[in-house]
């Protein structure tokens, strides 16, 4: 998977998904009220000193789950100790979010993509479910 594929995905994947690009970083919003992001894609350390994202073609996609789902793909792991941050292909917990239960891969290959896509549809059901809360 590219930068290119993902976000296409989401955005053809998640029906009130809003896009937003920022010093060509991408973040994924529920609907247009744009609050907190469900996902983002890191493609530069504009934001991001940890992921030595500078490399060609690296990129990090971020994503927040619930305690229950990072818990299981995670266990206790709630911040980036102890973890190669710069490690393509591996799930991990987000180098700042991990504490609010965000997790995040660098460069997700095929096997690790399956994994990827019911992280997103759990991320982007909790931001619907937080944005629809009347």
């Amino acid at each position: 998977m590219n930068e290119t594929d993902i976000t296409h995905y989401i955005t053809a994947t998640f029906p009130a998904a809003e896009m937003q690009v920022a010093d060509g970083n991408f973040f994924f919003f529920f609907g247009a009220e744009r609050m907190m992001p469900f996902a983002t894609l890191m493609t530069n350390a504009a934001y991001d000193p940890f992921s030595n994202l500078d490399r060609p073609g690296v990129f990090r996609l971020n994503m927040g789950v619930s305690k229950k789902t990072f818990s299981a793909q995670l266990g206790d792991a709630t911040g980036g100790s102890g973890h190669d941050l710069t490690a393509l292909d591996k799930l991990m917990p987000h180098p700042e979010y991990g504490k609010l239960f965000w997790v995040c891969v660098l460069n997700p290959a095929a096997a690790t993509w399956e994994t990827v896509k019911k992280l997103l549809a759990e991320a982007y059901a909790l931001a619907e479910k937080k944005q629809t809360k009347s």
